[in-house]
C-alpha cells in the first residue's frame, strides 16, 4: 500500500459534519461542526496541520510498522525510547502552536497501552487480542482517526469539600511536609 495524503483540517471539519447531530447546548441539538466548537476543532486541527508545514513534517510524521505508510505520529504505536523522546517533542512543540492541550494526547497515550496490555494478555493467556488489536491500528491508521480518552477522580462525596471527604484518599491531598518534599 503506497502512502494515503495525510488528513487535512477540510477534511475533518467535513467529517465531523457528516455526523449525526446529537450535541445538546443550551437547550438545543446543534451541529457539531458550530461556533461552539472552534476553539477545540482548531486545537484538533494543528495536529493535522504541523505535518503539511516542511519545518515540522519530521517531527509530527513517522513510519508505521503496521502500515509501512506515512502517518502522524498521533497515530503511532511507540517502538522505542527514542518515539517516546520524538513524542513528547510533538507535544510540546503542537501545544506551544496550539495554545493548550489539542485534545489527541490522552488517545494516543490509551493506544499505546492498549498495545501492551493485549501483547501481554497473549503472552501470559495464549489469546489473540494483540492480533485484533493491530488489525483494528491497521484501519485507525489508514482513516486517520482522532481518537479522545478521559479522566476523572473518583469525586466521594460531592456535597463535601475534598479535606471532609470520609475517605482521605478520594482527592489529591498533602499527608505530611518534610524537609525532603510533600507526601
Amino acid at each position: 500500500m503506497s502512502d494515503k495524503p495525510l488528513r487535512q483540517k477540510a477534511d475533518y471539519i467535513e467529517s465531523l459534519r457528516r455526523m449525526k447531530p446529537n450535541v445538546r447546548y443550551d437547550g438545543e441539538t446543534i451541529p457539531r461542526d458550530s461556533k461552539v466548537f472552534m476553539p477545540a476543532i482548531n486545537c484538533v486541527s494543528t495536529t493535522l496541520e504541523l505535518p503539511m508545514d516542511p519545518q515540522y513534517k519530521d517531527l509530527m510524521t513517522v513510519k508505521s510498522h503496521i502500515t509501512g505508510n506515512t502517518i502522524s505520529r498521533y497515530l503511532h504505536i511507540h517502538q522505542s525510547p527514542q518515539d517516546l523522546m520524538a513524542k513528547q517533542m510533538m507535544v510540546r512543540t503542537n501545544c506551544r502552536i496550539a495554545g493548550g492541550c489539542m485534545q489527541r494526547c490522552m488517545g494516543m497515550d490509551a493506544l499505546n497501552a492498549v498495545s501492551v496490555a493485549t501483547w501481554e494478555m497473549d503472552q501470559a493467556l495464549g489469546t489473540k487480542y494483540y492480533q485484533t488489536y493491530l488489525e483494528y491500528m491497521k484501519r485507525y491508521q489508514e482513516n486517520q482517526w482522532i481518537g479522545n480518552c478521559a479522566q476523572t477522580d473518583i469525586k466521594g462525596d460531592r456535597k463535601a469539600r475534598p479535606h471532609e471527604q470520609a475517605d482521605p484518599d478520594a482527592y489529591l491531598h498533602c499527608v505530611e511536609r518534610r524537609k525532603d518534599g510533600i507526601v
